[in-house]
């Protein structure tokens, strides 16, 4: 008789990683939970209980921006469980980023719209990343949601790919939500992993990571891609775990200190903030674009209300900031090329805005290395080497057959991304 594998050591094999890997053992991880109340939601639950209106934020990658996913889903559940209150969201939810552009983000796309509760989901996007830039990140967003209004409960969301499975089926969170857990320690916040469900039913037999919805006859198909989860079956377990979540935490009766605590990273980012590129000093060959006048910028509409855009090699934009970081909040797509960056008149260093996902435009994100605290100039330049896109596209098996909107070598500024302040020139 053929051995039967679990499904955690068959995908062990198949992935050639170790139950706990490499990348997971410089960082302590810690045992998977579905629900942890800690400090729990006082103030949401004080509002949809009296049948006042509340607004909910979901800060999130692509598994929170999915059109009928979870956010969606769970947005309906709130609604369907407290008829009485009048329930908003805020989806500031972003394809592809993770906590380090999120906490940029959060002043303009979250705490302007004064949420009450704001979901935080940057597990998947923030795997593989350094823990400390996690922790600063997160911390940040913490730190800001808290500064802005400590009355605004906050709540971690993680979800999963299929590379995480093993070591949840193992019994612990992989390294990207192990470190987000301390925070939540820290701050006494609430986490809640939308997963664990999804790792008993692959475990059992009755549940596969990828695939088409009819190829598995009396089995859930989780995604097609082992990350984005089906409408149908994967988001909808991502929300029953919420749903049976939130009845926890709802008669869990904590509260939490207002109080916000002495930071547990010192150079946490507590300080990002974006800032539209208008505030900058521009070359000759940088022009604004609008929905009305330019493709990209209509694709792209609501991701940037101001965009900049440069064809001519050597054009330059400067910027002048008291802080530590900066970044920019840009395109990358088939016509891009790539910025040269002068800091501080010395540092160069290339930052090619083009990678081989670049069949399509999309907003993107780079930041400089951290600087010293004081005052910096970046320059950036429109850099006149040429990519080979044929090159870079081949790396996922990707041919050009049409070479014509791959010509271009032009660059994109929307915002700046800063931990300080933007200074005059």
């Amino acid at each position: 008789m053929t051995k039967i594998l679990s499904f955690s050591v068959l995908l062990t094999i198949m992935l050639g990683t170790p139950m706990l890997s490499k990348a997971q053992s410089d960082t302590l991880l810690v045992p998977a939970k579905e629900c942890s109340v800690r400090g729990g939601l006082p103030y949401f639950f004080a509002k949809v209980k009296a049948g006042q209106a509340v607004k909910i934020a979901y800060l999130g990658g692509s598994i929170t921006e999915a059109a009928g996913g979870w956010r969606e889903q769970s947005l309906a559940w709130f609604r369907q469980q407290y008829p009485k209150a009048s329930i908003e969201q805020v989806s500031a939810a972003i394809g592809g980023t993770g906590s380090d552009l999120g906490v940029f983000r959060l002043k303009e796309q979250v705490l302007n719209f004064q949420p009450d509760l704001v979901f935080v989901e940057f597990a998947v996007n923030d795997d593989g990343k350094n823990p400390e830039q996690i922790s600063v990140a997160m911390e940040g967003i913490v730190r800001q949601i808290w500064q802005a209004n400590p009355h605004t409960d906050i709540c971690f969301v993680y979800t999963l790919t299929a590379g995480m499975a093993p070591t949840l089926a193992k019994g612990y969170f992989p390294r990207s939500a192990s470190t987000m857990e301390k925070i939540a320690n820290y701050y006494a916040i609430p986490s809640i992993h939308l997963g664990l469900e999804v790792v008993r039913l692959a475990e059992k037999g009755e549940l596969v990571f990828s695939g088409k919805l009819d190829e598995f006859p009396g089995k859930l198909v989780f995604s097609a891609d082992n990350v984005h989860p089906y409408p149908q079956t994967g988001h909808r377990l991502y929300t029953e775990a919420l749903a049976r979540a939130f009845k926890v935490l709802e008669t869990a009766g904590t509260k939490r200190k207002k109080q916000l605590k002495e930071p547990l990273f010192a150079n946490n980012w507590g300080r990002a903030q974006m800032i539209s590129a208008k505030q900058s000093t521009r070359s000759a060959g940088w022009l604004e674009i609008t929905p009305t006048t330019d493709s990209v910028a209509r694709k792209l509409s609501n991701r940037f209300a101001f965009l900049l855009k440069a064809t001519t090699p050597g054009a330059r934009i400067q910027v002048r900031f008291r802080g530590t970081h900066f970044g920019v909040y840009d395109v990358m797509g088939p016509g891009c090329g790539q910025f040269r960056v002068v800091i501080d008149g010395q540092e160069t260093k290339l930052y090619p805005r083009f990678d081989r996902f670049c069949t399509y435009y999309r907003s993107n994100y780079f930041l400089l290395p951290a600087l010293p605290d004081g005052v910096h100039t970046v320059e950036l330049y429109v850099d006149a080497q040429k990519l080979d896109k044929a090159a870079i596209l081949k790396q996922r098996n990707v041919t050009i057959i049409d070479p014509k909107p791959y010509e271009p070598q032009d660059c994109y500024a929307g915002q700046f991304l800063v931990i300080g302040e933007i200074l005059d020139n």
